[in-house]
């Protein structure tokens, strides 16, 4: 029954996941990747308006991942203790905030701030979308909603490519501050969808605000941000490895997954985690997918402007393919269901991306630039759905918007690993030596990612 006093729940379609339902947890899981990628476009920008070193307005990325990678799993378990419905809200109406503390921003720290509320804000979607998706499902009886799944992987792999040419046209016409002015129609939008579409929680607690922070776990909250921060920071420059923050990172880990077996509601359920195997690769596919493709993004997109001599537009068109057929392929892929053979070729696929890039020299004609795009295009269509949907079944029902959250922040360990390999491939500027440093990389990460989906008998074959 609702709660006295609220709004009359939105009615119910004839089908389980109709336009109404999807369309706001499509909309509201894409603007975390494309606030991700649409900042590069505007780091020169903001520098030369607010006076600020390129080295400093290079931290308005890391703090998106690293606000993005802590708040996933915590907002994913707000969503369990006071509902998926409400958490996606709140994080509209601060994701509002944050665009607005952008565009009025009068100095640099105001962007940074609005930068951390941006990654925070976001984050409450996408492992929300996933409880409601799961909710839905269960109440329909059916098993793992393919199709619906497939539609979230889209939305984010196509934001986080389309971020890039999307920031440049704001930047162009409308200056920096549109990236952020733009979070705030978009915002607007999806809570009205939202309130139109999506039904009230069910989650009602009569414990008041003392059990609803117990239940929150607050103090495994902090251990956890504690833990992600000193790591994401390590990882942040391996070329100067900081083996204090590494120590720190593992004493505040080990603390952290002591204090979490001896508590009745964790945030991180570590015994599950530690017999649950299956969830545990796929957040290690997940990891190795993102490295590579963050990889592509920054650094095969850096090379081919520094070392193959291209415009910044050249290279933009030459991602816009990988975009289309990542959608295309994770479509396929969803609507048939297939999950497991999908990982293993993605892997395979992933590997050959790798020897071709080892023969990419800045005398390499474009079509050949293009394949290789297209390889990690079929990567990512592949990947993107295989890992939700292995996680949508391998995940317990009541934890599915925590381990939501984890599979993002296992993406953001990723990106931040991709930007310290790039540093060490190229140093101050992009060469060919560098570009099969990363070579080796991607094909390394496709051979253990098809070894961890052949040999993984609790991956489904099919969704």
């Amino acid at each position: 029954m609702p709660a006295s006093g609220t709004a009359p729940a939105p009615a119910r379609e004839a089908l389980p996941f109709g336009w109404r339902f999807t369309s706001p947890l499509m909309l509201g899981s894409s603007l975390n990747p494309i606030n991700s990628s649409m900042i590069a476009t505007a780091l020169v920008g903001i520098g030369a308006d607010l006076h600020v070193a390129p080295g400093a307005t290079a931290t308005l990325i890391s703090v998106l991942y690293l606000c993005s990678a802590i708040a996933q799993p915590t907002l994913g378990k707000v969503a369990t203790v006071i509902g998926p419905r409400r958490t996606f809200l709140g994080g509209l109406v601060l994701l509002v905030v944050a665009g607005l503390v952008g565009v009025l921003a009068p100095s640099f720290l105001f962007v940074v701030v609005s930068r951390g509320l941006i990654g925070i804000g976001t984050s409450a979607c996408y492992p929300s979308a996933m409880a409601m998706v799961r909710r839905r499902a269960d109440e329909a009886g059916m098993g793992t909603p393919g199709r619906v799944i497939g539609s979230l992987s889209i939305a984010a792999q196509v934001t986080a490519t389309f971020g890039l040419p999307l920031g440049g046209v704001l930047v162009g016409v409308l200056g920096w501050r549109a990236i952020f002015a733009i979070n705030v129609p978009l915002a607007i939008i999806a809570i009205v969808l939202t309130l139109i579409g999506l039904p009230r929680d069910d989650v009602r607690r009569t414990e008041g605000a003392r059990g609803i922070v117990r239940a929150l776990d607050v103090p495994g909250i902090a251990l956890f941000a504690a833990t992600v921060t000193a790591l994401l920071l390590f990882l942040g420059d391996l070329a100067h490895p900081s083996w204090p923050l590494a120590a720190a990172a593992v004493v505040l880990g080990v603390v952290l997954v002591l204090r979490e077996r001896r508590v009745a509601s964790p945030l991180l359920d570590v015994r599950m985690l530690a017999a649950n195997g299956a969830l545990v690769r796929t957040y290690a596919r997940q990891l190795l997918t993102a490295l590579t493709n963050y990889a592509c993004l920054l650094g095969f997109s850096q090379w081919m402007e520094q070392a193959r001599g291209l415009s910044a537009t050249h290279v933009g068109l030459l991602l816009i393919p990988l975009t289309l057929l990542s959608a295309i392929v994770a479509r396929i892929v969803s609507t048939r269901g297939w999950v497991c053979l999908p990982l293993i070729v993605a892997g395979a696929v992933l590997a050959a991306s790798g020897v071709l890039l080892l023969a990419i020299t800045t005398r390499t004609p474009i079509p050949l630039l293009l394949a290789f795009t297209l390889l990690l295009g079929l990567v990512n269509g592949l990947n993107g759905f295989g890992n939700q949907a292995a996680l949508y079944v391998q995940a317990p029902a009541e934890q599915i918007g925590v381990a939501s959250g984890l599979l993002r922040t296992a993406m953001y360990l990723g990106a931040i690993f991709s930007s310290s390999l790039i540093g060490i491939a190229f140093g101050n500027r992009a060469s060919d030596g560098g570009l099969h440093v990363l070579a080796v990389a991607f094909l390394a990460a496709g051979v253990v990612n098809a070894l961890l989906a052949s040999l993984d008998r609790r991956i489904q074959w099919r969704a």
